[in-house]
């Protein structure tokens, strides 16, 4: 090793150093809920409409992001959150054989595949949400597998659509949208076509925050605003958009919320697609509140988002596959029980779904398949 490298080795392992041994004495930081909550109740929801691309790069216009990588560092070298040590291996149930009961189920249902992915079968029709069916978001490995593997969704006759809510690597997955047949239609945000058409598929529709286009017969698909940011080793900070999408389709509204933190969207969506049937909310990477607010939501404030949107059913989304924040990835049940409990949110409408489970969904009764 010449002595250039040598040094800068040596740098590196005196910074490792000295950031751990900071990391030993830096506490979290304090989080005022009442603040964040009142900031959010300020913003005007006429810039829920407002034009949100300046100089190559979007932006929440009611409430644009602060935080930067300085924030980002002090929360790797922050002391950690204490959690009970059974909590981290409470992970979700995994049911096997999906494949065999959507074979043999008829009629529409949900089921889930694991972390933001879910399959949804309306009128004949598969639709998946950010299908992700690889080993490693990037770097975070799963801690459970995915309910239905990537061959099993290929085998299954019928036309297929895929919603992608935005870039972050555990969401859109490159390896998995590679192996997708050519003519299987993508809806994503803006600034996402290149990307999937470098990835083999071509059927893509690039779609803006309230636009609205038609998947066939009755059948919509809305592009909705969330709160989040985009990134990607390839693609820089906030060069694409993120979203959320409502599916409509004859007497029935299921919502996909991707990645969002809480806002006065939700209010706004629910306003204008009244009577949504299920929400499929994230709940995730939420701890240390001072450095996840903005971006993602607590159960407390999935419940609320929930309200809002004024739907029958709660799916809670994105748990229990990747370990993305501090609080173990199984804690969502529990947490959304006491959560419900101090909002009086009817139990009967959170549906805490099993990796694997398999929901029928029909307009005169809803049950789940074990």
């Amino acid at each position: 090793m010449n002595i250039s490298r040598r040094k800068k080795v040596i740098t590196a392992i005196i910074l490792a150093l000295a950031l751990l041994l900071v990391s030993c004495f830096l506490p979290p930081r304090p989080f005022d809920e009442k603040k964040w909550r009142a900031q959010v109740e300020s913003t005007d929801p006429a810039l829920l409409y407002a034009p949100h691309l300046r100089g190559g790069r979007y932006f929440n216009p009611w409430m644009p992001m602060q935080r930067g990588f300085m924030s980002f560092l002090r929360w790797v070298i922050s002391e950690k959150t204490p959690y009970p040590q059974a909590e981290e291996y409470n992970l979700p149930p995994v049911i096997s054989g999906l494949y065999k009961r959507i074979r043999s189920t008829p009629g529409d249902f949900i089921a889930w595949i694991g972390h933001s992915t879910f399959l949804i079968r309306i009128n004949g029709e598969y639709w998946i949400t950010d299908p992700m069916f690889s080993e490693r978001a990037l770097l975070p490995k799963r801690k459970t597998p995915p309910g239905l593997s990537l061959d099993e969704f290929l085998a299954l006759p019928g036309r297929k659509n895929v919603i992608i809510s935005h870039n972050h690597y555990d969401h859109l997955d490159s390896k998995s949208i590679r192996r997708l047949s050519t003519d299987t239609r993508v809806f994503v945000p803006m600034g996402l076509k290149a990307m999937v058409n470098n990835f083999g598929k071509k059927k893509v529709v690039e779609m803006d925050w309230w636009q609205t286009v038609s998947c066939g017969d009755r059948c919509q698909v809305v592009c909705l605003p969330a709160q989040h940011w985009s990134r990607r080793i390839s693609q820089n900070t906030d060069t694409t958009l993120w979203a959320s999408f409502l599916l409509v389709t004859r007497g029935r509204k299921i919502y996909y919320g991707g990645d969002s933190g809480y806002f006065i969207g939700y209010r706004e969506i629910g306003r204008l697609y009244p009577d949504i049937d299920y929400a499929l909310l994230p709940v995730t990477a939420y701890a240390p509140r001072w450095f996840m607010h903005y971006a993602h939501m607590d159960p407390g404030e999935s419940l609320e988002a929930f309200r809002d949107l004024g739907a029958r059913y709660f799916i809670p989304t994105q748990w229990g596959t990747f370990r993305l924040g501090e609080e173990p990835i199984g804690e969502i049940p529990s947490a959304l029980s006491r959560a419900a409990q101090s909002s009086d949110t009817d139990p009967a409408r959170l549906l805490v779904m099993s990796i694997g489970q398999l929901l029928p969904i029909d307009n005169q009764k809803q049950k789940f398949e074990q």
